[in-house]
């Protein structure tokens, strides 16, 4: 087992998380656009049909975990693993449809400071400070994040239907992160419950910040494609590996 010195604590890994709250909305950006934010890292973004990305926006309380309870907004994108053979015909289709792309954290502001360390120091989570506003009971979900008074982005999320709850729910994926010149893969586990979704049901209104800057570079606010909210979230993040 190995372990992590974070502002003079040890940190064993894996971190578990023993519960979250999240709500997320995902949309179908342009490809090009979403491909030069993300050049930075060496990954590919998944090309989707329709000349499309994926990006989520999502906002988790992380209530009871190894770091400590804090909130966190990301921004993400669904890219090639690192080991994906690029010739493969219709990869990035059977990539997204066999659960077998990995996401990019582009965007990873915080509102705690040990958070902010371990996620910088131990992953290369591009962890920031910012503040929140969020509410993550009832059937509308909201979030409002503001960086040192300017609003980054405020998003409200409409509850949608339940969707069927099944044994061994738990799924694994790859989480991209790039700082300091440095990508990192981390495997990262989720076991979700009391999970809802639809299509659509996002309200998004963004600020003038850089990064709500750069996500009208993707053409946003527009229609999300699908939105969810998740009740009860447990997580497991293993060590990072650069590649």
């Amino acid at each position: 087992m190995s372990s992590h010195t974070v502002l003079g604590q040890e940190v064993l890994m894996p971190v578990r998380i023993r519960l979250a709250h999240a709500f997320m909305a995902s949309y179908l950006v342009p490809v090009d656009a979403a491909q030069r934010l993300i050049d930075y890292s060496g990954l590919r973004v998944l090309r989707l049909p329709g000349g499309r990305a994926m990006c989520s926006l999502v906002f988790v309380e992380y209530v009871d975990g190894d770091l400590g309870p804090y909130n966190e907004f990301g921004v993400a994108f669904m890219v090639r693993q690192h080991t994906a053979d690029p010739s493969v015909r219709f990869g990035d289709l059977r990539a997204l449809a066999t659960s077998r792309a990995g996401v990019l954290i582009h965007r990873l502001p915080v509102d705690g400071d040990f958070t902010l360390a371990a996620g910088r120091g131990i992953w290369g989570f591009p962890k920031e400070l910012a503040d929140f506003s969020v509410r993550h009971d009832g059937g509308v979900r909201h979030g409002a994040l503001r960086q040192d008074g300017a609003l980054i982005a405020d998003l409200t999320v409409r509850q949608g239907i339940p969707t069927p709850q099944r044994r061994n729910t738990a799924s694994s994926f790859d989480a991209y992160s790039h700082i300091d010149g440095v990508t990192r893969c981390t495997p990262w586990r989720m076991e979700p419950s009391g999970v809802r979704a639809r299509l659509g049901g996002a309200t998004l209104t963004l600020g003038d910040h850089p990064i709500a800057e750069e996500l009208r570079s993707l053409r946003l606010p527009r229609r999300a494609v699908m939105t969810s909210t998740i009740d009860r979230l447990a997580m497991t993040f293993e060590d990072a590996v650069a590649v």
